[in-house]
């Protein structure tokens, strides 16, 4: 089940920070995405209520997830790699939780552990009885 919540996202650029020469203070290239996950069409309630707990973390408090990128040199470039990121975020996010299944110990596992505890307590026995030093 994969979403494409593209068409739900409301984009901002803004000039990139860091290193870059004259073009980094001229072109704005960096590109902010922002997806509202309580007023998304294309999510269920029950989707809804799993991102705004998965993604708590991500999500400010009027319920928005923000997702930037200023990597790319250009601002389509980072547009590019938002759209990806902002839908692999949902995506993974919806994703169920494998239950775990436990396992039991296999039969040679407990054989080797009770080897190992009769060595042990041998050892053990021999040390106290004294042994035989001659």
């Amino acid at each position: 089940m994969n979403i494409d919540v593209t068409t739900e996202l409301t984009f901002r650029t803004a000039r990139s920070g860091g290193a870059g020469g004259q073009n980094v203070n001229k072109v704005e290239t960096m590109v902010e995405a922002y997806f509202d996950v309580m007023a998304s069409a294309l999510l269920t309630p029950q989707q809804k209520t799993v991102l705004m707990e998965k993604l708590s973390n991500r999500i400010n408090a009027e319920g928005i997830l923000l997702v930037k990128s200023q990597t790319e040199r250009t601002q389509l470039g980072n547009k590019h790699e938002v759209i990806y990121k902002i839908n692999d975020l949902i995506n993974k996010a919806l994703i169920p939780r494998k239950k775990r299944v436990p396992t039991r110990p296999s039969k040679a596992v407990k054989e080797k552990r009770i080897q190992f505890k009769k060595r042990l307590s041998d050892k053990k026995r021999q040390r106290r009885d004294g042994g035989d030093y001659e």
